[in-house]
């Protein structure tokens, strides 16, 4: 298996690259636009794109490997299905740790008896009484489950029972939180099992598309997909874990700003058209995020590589600042397709911003569109208000927001069913801005301007446009995005120091770092930030945005071939990495206890209890990798023993973390 196509399906592109992995060479590359209302159509046509270019036969393609943004940006967006968690052995207090209740929205929480003590016995029996109650209540409203169980990582029999009753009456997906991490802190796998449970069904839609056009195209080998800390899953064993793959693109994007850009350490920023990606690269390996992944404001359990993500990229939503004086621009964290992209396949939208540009008085909907994204009708879950606007949007196709939510209730509804994933956002974005300045014009550049001047005259709190001119609107919202993405860069490097998250822009002081301002306009007083590492920036539009940004900042800039598709690069050059733990404690003087997947298991000598973990441990490791899709696998062990020492040479057994890692080739 030398040759490999890696896809990067992303909010706005979906990207395919042939790899050579024998020779190191990029045979070929194509981009195609993601089409997700059919996610089949913006991957077959960066398939075709590459294959077309190639020389050989699509039987010599030995693997296919595939990365996403979608799963990032739909917990930055707050996207995805409703879910139903199942807290075992905890009370309604623990909503309000690791910001469970935030994550949970409006989404149903239930508190079951039952649950587990830290040394892996039953605490309280399980209350299968109420789980059926439960399920009975959520008939037909959620479209996933999430369980979460009182020290499930020490016995996961509460987590499991509740999961097969679950699938037994109800067949859905469910997601149990041992599953997803071995560390204790129930609020917190709560957290990463709601979010699994959420992106099971937008996994699920593009591992499907994939295969089908690979059996169109003749493609008879594995799918894998990328997982946030950049190694591989088979893509039949991804499908129940998609929470995994958050950060697959930023993780896919590292390894290919290594393979493209032949650099050790950079501080490497990948600019989509959602978010911005940015981690640090050392000794041409990211760094692991050691609590987890922290992504949308989300502190996940998953294991990645230390990637930040902002909601901020060529197609984010600006939304106008109405309050004081010299009013402003806001950009993200939502997605929005670009006006001047939503008019090439749909013309007449340019004659509706005509229209609501011979308004004389500026509306607040003016120049934002919505369009459906429900292939299978209404869901039956929707309050009557939001089933009423779906259906309309149904019969509309992309409609005004203006045209099918006359008050502020509808505009509310309106609003749910894009955070639902139902409806898909049209508005003004930085790649509407760049059509106005003339920098890029791929798409349609009369719709830009259009919604560049619907933008333009909104107003201040006093009263005044936001802006004179759309070329003075577009340079506005460039401008914006140059200074924030600085912003980003620099809190990323402050947090890699140590100094914590969110220090450059929350702090007041900082608050104009990287803004270009008129000349002589600068103050007494200047402030500066530098990185103290070159910067690579990747992303079709890395080499439009990032030179603004890498002179403001005084940075050395690499935007290196293959930029535009190097998510796809990096996800071709990938391996399967599995990482596994297995606890051992003393619940008794004497006796000796192994936290298993089946269960707990005591033993009477230490040193019998970690041989068996450390059997275990590699054991899951193994199996793991083995179902991930690796052929050959190693496996590497790492312990910490915590013993005290009690004197006269005696120590006194706390606790034993046994760590396995198991690597190896896709078969």
């Amino acid at each position: 298996m030398t040759l490999v196509i890696g896809l990067d399906t992303g909010g706005t592109y979906t990207d395919a690259a042939l790899l050579d992995t024998a020779s190191g060479t990029v045979r070929a590359t194509g981009k195609s636009l993601t089409t997700r209302d059919d996610l089949s159509i913006g991957v077959g046509g960066a398939i075709r794109r590459v294959l077309a270019d190639f020389d050989g036969d699509a039987s010599d393609i030995g693997l296919v490997s595939l990365s996403t943004t979608l799963d990032t940006n739909a917990i930055v967006e707050g996207v995805g299905g409703r879910v139903a968690l199942m807290m075992i052995g905890f009370d309604e207090a623990a909503l309000q740790r690791a910001d469970l209740a935030r994550a949970l929205g409006q989404d149903p929480a239930f508190f079951i008896a039952g649950g587990h003590a830290a040394d892996g016995g039953q605490h309280t029996p399980l209350d299968e009484a109420a789980i059926r109650e439960a399920v009975k209540a959520t008939e037909g409203e959620v479209s996933a489950f999430a369980v979460a169980g009182h020290f499930a990582t020490r016995n996961p029999a509460h987590e499991n029972r509740t999961r097969d009753l679950v699938r037994e009456l109800t067949g859905a997906p469910v997601t149990c939180s041992h599953e997803l991490s071995s560390s204790l802190g129930g609020p917190r796998r709560a957290l990463t099992a709601v979010l699994n449970a959420r992106l099971i069904n937008l996994l699920d839609r593009l591992v499907a598309a994939t295969e089908t056009i690979m059996k169109g195209e003749g493609l008879s080998c594995q799918l894998m997909v990328v997982k946030g800390d950049g190694s591989l899953l088979e893509s039949g064993y991804a499908r129940s874990r998609p929470v995994e793959t958050v950060l697959s693109g930023p993780a896919a994007s590292l390894a290919g700003a290594a393979f493209l850009a032949g650099t050790d350490t950079a501080m490497v920023a990948d600019i989509g058209g959602t978010t911005t990606d940015i981690a640090l690269l050392q000794n041409g390996a990211p760094r692991l995020k050691p609590d987890g992944a922290l992504v949308g404001g989300w502190q996940t359990m998953v294991e990645a590589a230390d990637i930040r993500t902002c909601g901020l990229g060529g197609d984010s939503e600006v939304r106008p600042v109405g309050r004081g004086t010299l009013g402003g621009l806001t950009l993200g964290p939502r997605r929005a397709v670009p006006l001047s992209l939503l008019a090439t396949q749909w013309p007449e939208v340019k004659d509706k911003l005509a229209e609501q540009l011979a308004v004389v008085v500026p509306m607040a909907t003016d120049g934002r569109f919505v369009m459906p994204l429900m292939p299978n009708g209404v869901p039956s879950w929707l309050t009557r208000s939001e089933a009423r606007l779906a259906a309309k949007a149904i019969e509309t196709g992309p409609a005004s927001i203006a045209e099918i939510a006359g008050t502020q209730l509808a505009l509310g509804a309106v609003d749910r069913l894009i955070g639902r994933g139902l409806l898909t956002l049209a508005a003004f974005t930085p790649t509407d801005a760049l059509h106005v300045t003339g920098d890029f014009t791929g798409f349609d550049a009369e719709a830009a301007g259009l919604g560049a001047w619907l933008m333009a005259r909104q107003k201040t709190g006093v009263g005044q446009p936001i802006a004179d001119t759309p070329e003075e609107l577009a340079a506005r919202t460039l401008s914006e995005l140059h200074r924030r993405t600085g912003l980003a860069l620099m809190d990323a490097a402050l947090a890699h120091d140590g100094a914590g998250e969110g220090q450059a822009s929350t702090n007041p002081l900082l608050a104009d770092l990287y803004r270009e301002e008129p000349a002589g306009s600068a103050g007494l007083v200047t402030l500066s930030l530098s990185l103290g590492a070159g910067l690579v920036a990747l992303g079709a539009s890395a080499a439009t945005h990032y030179p603004h940004v890498a002179r403001r900042m005084g940075v050395d800039l690499t935007v290196p071939g293959h930029a535009e598709v190097a998510g796809a690069v990096g996800a071709a050059a990938g391996s399967i990495r599995q990482r596994v733990m297995i606890s051992v404690t003393q619940p008794a003087e004497g006796r000796y206890r192994i936290h298993l997947p089946g269960g707990p298991k005591d033993l009477g000598v230490m040193e019998d209890a970690l041989a068996q973990a450390r059997d275990a441990a590699s054991q899951l490791a193994e199996d793991r990798a083995r179902k991930a899709g690796a052929s050959a696998v190693t496996i590497d062990i790492s312990e910490d023993i915590k013993l005290v020492p009690l004197g006269g040479g005696k120590e006194m057994f706390i606790e034993a973390l046994i760590h396995a890692t198991a690597d190896g080739a896709a078969s």
